[in-house]
């Protein structure tokens, strides 16, 4: 017995050693730059979001956090970018409906499984989609837009900020309950689509208000209705298109921090920490809030139980419409 005891004691010292390596090691991180691959142009909403919380995440953790746009494929390009990064937290993604809660219902394939391959860290911030047409646009109305649509018939096309996001699909759904044919025309982010409705290229376009702000106060789009169930506190005089004549018609645009699977528990609780306490910031939820953008938060458990649900909803939304994106 002594010397099973004897044999046994180096043992536990080296399982204890390692033990505290690791949890050394958890503790020590960040101990180099941290990336954030945005899946979306530059100067899209997605961008200015990881950069304003980028910064304060800089200070924070006393290393530099490098903002990398890796934008096509409705946001696959950059979200696998992520899954298939080294499992060590020092790569995030900014990762939204599309890529992560969309994509499984509409690709026959994907380069990644959301669900397998990629960890929710925190949910960053949410808004509702708004629906703009060129300053010029005789409606005025939801109800006006959409006699207007009818009345082109093929000759009205719609722009979106990617195949299979949230603008697309918001504007896919309203065609099915307003019964609106129309023309698809994807680009990559909002500033190219909005710049494409300015210019009369296409005639409407579901996407976040800040990504029009631009185009707005230069008095070459304008807005008919917004997504979200409520009016914005932002855009009080907007009415939602539920209440437009489409009763519980709702869409958010959501986004949040991603990781690839295997990354340590402590690690991605370092990160869901430090992220809601940016969040937090009075300053950082009056600069998002000041562009239209709900501040998010929460525990991972949270973010992925409502990723399912976004999953479920638009999902059966998705198969209802019949929306088929191939890879």
């Amino acid at each position: 017995m002594k010397k099973h005891f004897q044999l046994a004691v180096p043992l536990l010292f080296g399982l204890f050693a390692c033990l505290a390596a690791l949890g050394a090691g958890a503790q020590e991180w960040p101990a180099r730059p941290v990336r954030i691959v945005v899946p979306a142009p530059a100067g899209s909403s997605l961008d200015v979001i990881a950069r304003t919380l980028g910064d304060r995440l800089r200070v924070m953790w006393k290393q530099p956090v490098v903002i990398e746009t890796r934008s096509g494929a409705g946001g696959l390009i950059g979200m696998d970018t992520v899954a298939k990064a080294p499992h060590d937290g020092y790569t995030l993604g900014i990762g939204f409906n599309g890529p992560i809660a969309f994509g499984p219902y509409m690709y026959a394939r994907m380069p990644y499984a959301p669900a397998r391959d990629l960890l929710p860290i925190v949910l960053t911030t949410s808004q509702p989609n708004v629906l703009a047409v060129q300053a010029d646009n005789p409606a005025s109305t939801l109800a006006e837009f959409v006699d207007w649509a009818k009345k082109r018939g093929d000759r009205f096309s719609y722009a979106s900020v990617g195949a299979g996001s949230s603008s697309h699909l918001t504007m896919e759904l309203l065609r099915s309950v307003a019964q609106i044919e129309a023309v698809h025309v994807p680009y990559a982010g909002s500033p190219p689509a909005g710049l494409s409705l300015a210019a009369g290229d296409t005639q409407a376009l579901f996407a976040v208000a800040p990504a029009l702000l631009p185009l707005i106060e230069g008095h070459r789009v304008k807005l008919i209705a917004v997504t979200s169930a409520r009016r914005s506190e932002l855009m009080k005089d907007l009415p939602t298109v539920a209440e437009s004549g489409y009763p519980g018609f709702e869409s958010l645009a959501w986004n949040g921090f991603f990781t690839a699977s295997g990354t340590p528990p402590e690690v991605v609780r370092r990160i869901n920490a430090d992220v809601n306490t940016v969040l937090r910031e009075p300053a950082v939820r009056e600069l998002l809030a000041n562009q239209g953008l709900v501040a998010g938060g929460g525990s991972p458990e949270e973010f992925k139980a409502f990723i399912d649900a976004e999953g479920r909803k638009w999902g059966a939304i998705i198969a209802r419409v019949g929306i088929r994106l191939d890879q």
